[in-house]
């Protein structure tokens, strides 16, 4: 048996929670077009016949513009550390800059093994696939590199088995019916705000977060409820996401409230408030509450 911990690093929207999602084979991390979607690391569980492989999605790898992205990417590298095998998750479909040689500037020292996953080939000129391939082989040196798609499933057969192979002998790390590390409130809070993603443009989705004020289980008649405040950065970012005659917040619950019904299984009542909270990107004891790890907490930078 093989057991051990996968760490899926890579640029802002290089398709990891995509791929999170179609490896562990149900829906943990949200997806949205907008770079920086994913602000804590998730952990997914997946049971093969050969073992068990945890694997650890991450904010993607860039140059922090405020506190909050300061500890998203904190967030990435300390799960470097943690991990038997660090899958670089490489857009293929971009061409590569300074930001793919800063990320391969931070695993080129890494002690486990690497595999280098080049990430939607279903939208990839497909003879340049081999010369991307042998670039990143030459600038790192990789144990496996492996072209798929997260979003078709194109190859993730063969991603499996790589990862497996590369992985420590041992007994699984959790039970078997074991999926997340995430509590329930966590993904009330994304799935509603992966609903913001979806339905604003521009800075809003990056100054916005989502508090679950109040989490009541299903009641006899099996309603969940949930009451949660999307804070904003502005006082002019307000009326933009609750819309004219509060239309734009009603969808957002609306879809929203569908998501976690899929998720829950359940009927939900979902409350939505927004509310200013300016400079909630810089606080400290706010990004504490939304679970974001502190590596120099309580210090600047």
């Amino acid at each position: 048996m093989k057991a051990g911990f996968v760490a899926l690093v890579g640029r802002p929207n290089a398709g990891k929670s995509t791929l999170l999602n179609r490896l562990v084979g149900q829906k943990i991390a949200i997806v949205s077009d907008k770079p920086q979607t994913t602000r804590n690391r998730i952990a997914g569980v997946r049971q093969y016949p050969g073992g068990q492989i945890v694997f650890l999605d991450t904010p993607g790898v860039h140059k922090p513009l405020h506190r909050l992205n300061v500890r998203m990417v904190d967030a990435a590298l300390d799960t470097l550390r943690e991990a038997d095998v660090i899958a670089v998750v490489v857009d293929g479909s971009e061409p590569g800059g300074g930001g793919d040689r800063f990320l391969m500037d931070v695993i080129r020292n890494a002690k486990v093994p690497r595999v280098l996953v080049l990430n939607k080939i279903d939208i990839t000129d497909k003879p340049s696939l081999l010369p991307r391939l042998a670039a990143y082989q030459k600038e790192v040196g990789f144990a496996d590199l492996v072209p798929i798609s997260a979003l078709t499933g194109e190859s993730i057969d063969r991603l499996e088995s790589v990862l497996l192979s590369h992985l420590p002998e041992g007994d699984p790390i959790y039970p078997e019916d074991y999926l997340t590390d995430q509590p329930e409130r966590f993904f009330v809070a994304e799935l509603i705000r992966e609903q913001v993603l979806q339905q604003t443009r521009d800075e809003l989705p990056f100054s916005t977060a989502v508090v679950v004020d109040k989490f009541e289980e299903a009641d006899a008649k099996g309603l969940m409820r949930f009451f949660c405040t999307i804070l904003v950065d502005r006082e002019s970012q307000k009326p933009i996401l609750v819309g004219r005659a509060g239309a734009r917040i009603k969808e957002i619950g609306t879809a929203a409230r569908k998501e976690l019904e899929r998720f829950f299984d359940a009927r939900v009542f979902l409350d939505l408030h927004v509310k200013v909270r300016e400079g909630w990107r810089e606080d400290e004891r706010m990004l504490d509450s939304l679970g974001l790890p502190a590596r120099w907490k309580g210090k600047s930078g």
